[in-house]
């Protein structure tokens, strides 16, 4: 059967999958960037090798765009302490990623080598990791199936399933099967997705399953050390501020009139608005949005978090200033949940807020576990938006407990990346 799917995959789905990208990159700009970034990958790696002692174990990891990238930071950080003379690769999917992060624990930033198999093998002949380890999902076939020809280990870490996710559909599971099966070891974020995990690549291989949580518990929370000392000001203590981060267009289209009206009735109110592509066509949009309905606007587009507050709404322009950002606000919403699955909500949790979130959140354990604890809430229209909102900034017992039960959501989930340095080293 595997054999039948590396044939099925090689011959038809990736080919069809990368003449499309070919196609969308004459109109699309991050995926012509993604293209032409993967020509430089074999030179990057070959500068790299030539330069790194012939002894130093190198460690790649992957992480499909910037916030899969959060989660990988903790345990590079956690490994260089353990084996400081080793080398890390990161490699990014997303133009997004490979542009906007920058670390010192990375020694080589790639894009992901496009996933033929001459190609893969070409680059693992060149670079012999000691092992790949991939965060999350982004998982790349034919990665998965040459290196494990070459005896070169992999691991996936902070897996988790939806309920509903495709992967187990059947047929689906079956091509999936052949490539978690092939994995080395599977580092899950829940009993639950471990359970899930088994149902897909069968109990024979139950002992390379290990749940260890998700690092970005542990990123967040090192990310806001600065502010939890610098700023013990009571969450009530600061502006009216509704912090909108991560926000599609779908978005857009169910919170957009409950904002405003929130804001029109309540004059001390403020908004910080960040666009999940900070794109120029996206910030036009909010801009003439604002401005049309009477709110004074500016874009803010340093990397400094000094915004604006003569203005009722501040459009974020930037790229990685957003956790920071939530600091200022009294209440958070994230987007992604009316469109491909709610962004991070992790962030705005640990700065105190509450959390309010579109309806397909599934993608996300943490998300999940701030409704069970009711530090956040999922919405699904304008009209629930609107309870919700205003029910929270009226009730200050109710804006109290959730913004207690956010953030201990996160100190209850915090030692995963400890946990998973020590099993890739063990492993």
């Amino acid at each position: 059967m595997k054999i039948f799917w590396v044939i099925i995959y090689n011959l038809l789905l990736y080919p069809v999958f990368f003449s499309g990208a070919c196609v969308g990159a004459l109109f699309n700009k991050k995926l012509w960037a993604g293209i032409k970034g993967r020509g430089n990958t074999h030179s990057q790696l070959l500068s790299f090798k030539n330069r790194v002692s012939s002894n130093a174990k190198i460690y790649w990891f992957h992480a499909a765009s910037h916030g899969e990238f959060e989660q990988l930071k903790p345990i590079l950080e956690g490994l260089k302490e353990v084996e400081p003379s080793s080398a890390s690769i990161v490699s990014f999917f997303s133009p997004s990623g490979f542009t906007n992060v920058e670390d010192p624990h990375i020694d080589c930033k790639i894009y992901l080598p496009f996933d033929f198999p001459w190609t893969v093998l070409r680059v693992l002949k060149l670079i012999c990791p000691k092992k790949i380890i991939f965060a999350e999902y982004d998982v790349w076939p034919n990665i998965v199936w040459i290196a494990n020809l070459l005896n070169i280990p992999t691991t996936i870490f902070s897996v988790h399933f939806s309920n509903h996710t495709p992967k187990l559909f059947p047929v689906i599971r079956n091509f999936y099967r052949t490539v978690y099966g092939t994995l080395s070891h599977i580092y899950s974020e829940t009993t639950s997705d471990h359970e899930k995990v088994q149902r897909l690549i069968g109990t024979p291989s139950i002992s390379k399953v290990k749940v260890l949580g998700n690092p970005r518990y542990d990123q967040v929370k090192k990310k806001t050390d600065q502010f939890t000392e610098n700023r013990t000001l009571s969450v009530l203590l600061r502006r009216k501020t509704i912090v909108a981060g991560s926000v599609w267009k779908e978005d857009e289209d169910v919170v957009l009139q409950p904002i405003t009206q929130f804001l029109h009735e309540d004059s001390s109110s403020t908004l910080i608005w960040a666009p999940h592509e900070p794109n120029q066509k996206n910030i036009d949009r909010a801009y003439n949005y604002f401005t049309s309905v009477g709110l004074s606007t500016t874009i803010h587009k340093e990397k400094n978090i000094q915004i604006s507050e003569k203005e009722r709404v501040v459009i974020i322009g930037v790229v990685g200033i957003l956790s920071s950002l939530y600091w200022e606000g009294q209440l958070a919403y994230v987007g992604g949940g009316f469109s491909t699955g709610v962004h991070n909500v992790m962030e705005p949790a640990i700065a105190r807020l509450p959390v309010l979130f579109g309806p397909k959140f599934g993608n996300s354990h943490a998300a999940k576990e701030l409704v069970l604890e009711r530090g956040g809430y999922s919405i699904t229209s304008s009209e629930e938006f609107w309870s919700k909102l205003n029910g929270i900034f009226t009730d200050e017992k109710s804006f109290l407990r959730s913004s207690f039960s956010a953030t201990d959501v996160i100190h209850k989930n915090l030692g995963s990346a400890t946990r998973i340095v020590r099993a890739l080293i063990k492993d």
